[in-house]
This record gives structure tokens, C-alpha cells and sequence, in this order.
């Protein structure tokens, strides 16, 4: 299989705190058992730009990108957004690149889910490993609503 028909793709640095919330939720997705056609990659803090050669709109039909994200909750609560919830300016890159903007153009050819999780602490640019308390309870949270999204009901762990 050259591209799959779902990809989830978690975002964010490990070295600055709750930052690193996606690739810790790829990093138990990895232990579960899925479809051959779903894709889960830690796709660091170049995700979108990364997550694009992963896609083909012929055969790619779901895009669900996790990271962290302010939307003013509780630390660990999750969110459910779509690219028209996010504030512009909410996805830039190194490179002052506004990512939202190439969502918004394949979003009519791909189904795109972003589940946010607000952070505790994000220690940036200071470094600092380890989630916080709150943030690292909602990765099992957030495992179980992506099985649940994708329609695995038992993933073995």
C-alpha cells in the first residue's frame, strides 16, 4: 500500500513539556493493533509539511492530526476541532507559514479531525521532558477516542 486510507499524525516537540502530547499518543498508538490501511506517524514539530506527502486524495479518505492546543480548558481536557476551529495563525511553522491554509484546501477531499489537548505547562524554549500530570492521563483518553474514531473496537495493547 503506497498511501493509506488513514493517516493520524501527532504534532508537537517531547523536549518542551505537554508539547510533546502527539507524539506521545502516537508512541501508545503504536502498541495497538491496527488496520494495515491506517498510518500512525510521530510527525514532530514539522507535521503538517511531513503529513502531506503522506496523503493522496484519491486513496486517503481521513486526516486526524493530534497535538496540543490552547482553547482555554482545563489542562488535560480534550477538544474535537475541525481546520475552520482553528484561529489563524494557530498552525505556523519556523518558516511563518500558516499550515491552516493547506488544510483548508484539501479539507473538501479529505476528512480532517484535529483532537486537541489543552496543555498544563509548555516550557518552550526552555527544555523540559515529561508531560504534566493532566496531560499524560489524557493520553489513554485520547487512544481510545481515535480507535473510536477510525472504528477499531478492541485494539490489543
Amino acid at each position: 500500500m503506497l498511501f493509506p486510507r488513514i493517516v493520524v499524525a501527532g504534532c508537537g516537540n517531547p523536549l518542551f513539556a505537554d508539547d510533546g502530547f502527539g507524539p506521545a499518543v502516537i508512541e501508545a498508538l503504536q502498541e495497538v493493533d491496527l488496520p494495515d490501511d491506517v498510518k500512525v506517524i510521530d510527525a514532530g514539530l514539522g507535521g503538517p509539511h511531513f503529513v502531506f506527502t503522506l496523503l493522496d486524495p484519491e486513496v486517503t479518505e481521513r486526516l486526524i492530526i493530534v497535538d496540543c492546543a490552547d482553547f482555554g480548558g482545563e489542562p488535560g481536557q480534550l477538544a474535537r476541532l475541525k481546520v475552520e476551529d482553528l484561529p489563524p495563525g494557530a498552525y505556523r511553522d519556523a518558516h511563518s507559514w500558516d499550515l491552516a491554509e493547506p488544510l483548508q484546501r484539501i479539507k473538501d477531499r479529505v476528512e480532517i479531525t484535529i483532537i486537541g489537548c489543552q496543555p498544563g505547562r509548555v516550557s518552550a524554549p526552555e527544555f523540559e521532558m515529561g508531560l504534566s500530570e493532566e496531560v499524560e492521563s489524557a493520553v489513554p483518553r485520547t487512544v481510545a477516542l481515535i480507535l473510536n474514531e477510525i472504528g477499531v473496537e478492541n485494539g490489543t495493547l
